[in-house]
């Protein structure tokens, strides 16, 4: 059975703790796996390994104001290893012109602000999940 990977970065633990607590009260499918980092770099040594163990990381859903990397630089640096994956960013913060850019670079898919609306997240990853046939 294939395994798929939907990976949220932010640099604060609660966000984190609240995407968890959100994505698995609404997504049960088996083969979908989550993953959560505090660290960008982290989350790229993983993503790194996770096709050497037979998971595919197909929803990326990042911060942008983070330490050491911001969000657009990860997703850029994201997208040079898995040219596939999907990306949501959430942000209160984001530079409109770093979010345009990614945009018209065809590097971001939805762009949320903080606070976030549960339904409005949850109904853009599983679109996005379901472009990847991971349900059928």
């Amino acid at each position: 059975m294939m395994l798929y990977a939907v990976i949220c970065v932010d640099d604060d633990p609660m966000i984190l703790q609240m995407l968890d607590f959100q994505l698995r009260k609404h997504i049960t499918n088996e083969k979908v796996l989550f993953e959560f980092y505090t660290n960008p770099s982290e989350a790229l040594e993983s993503i790194e390994r996770m096709e050497e163990l037979g998971v595919f990381p197909v929803v990326l859903i990042t911060d942008f104001q983070m330490p050491e990397m911001n969000g657009a630089d990860f997703i850029r640096a994201v997208k040079e290893r898995i040219r596939s994956i999907h990306t949501i960013m959430l942000s209160g913060q984001a530079n409109a012109i770093q979010v345009d850019d990614l945009v018209n670079d065809e590097l971001l898919d939805v762009y949320l602000h903080k606070p976030w609306d549960e339904m409005n997240l949850l109904q853009k990853t599983i679109a996005l999940l379901e472009r990847k046939n991971i349900f059928t």
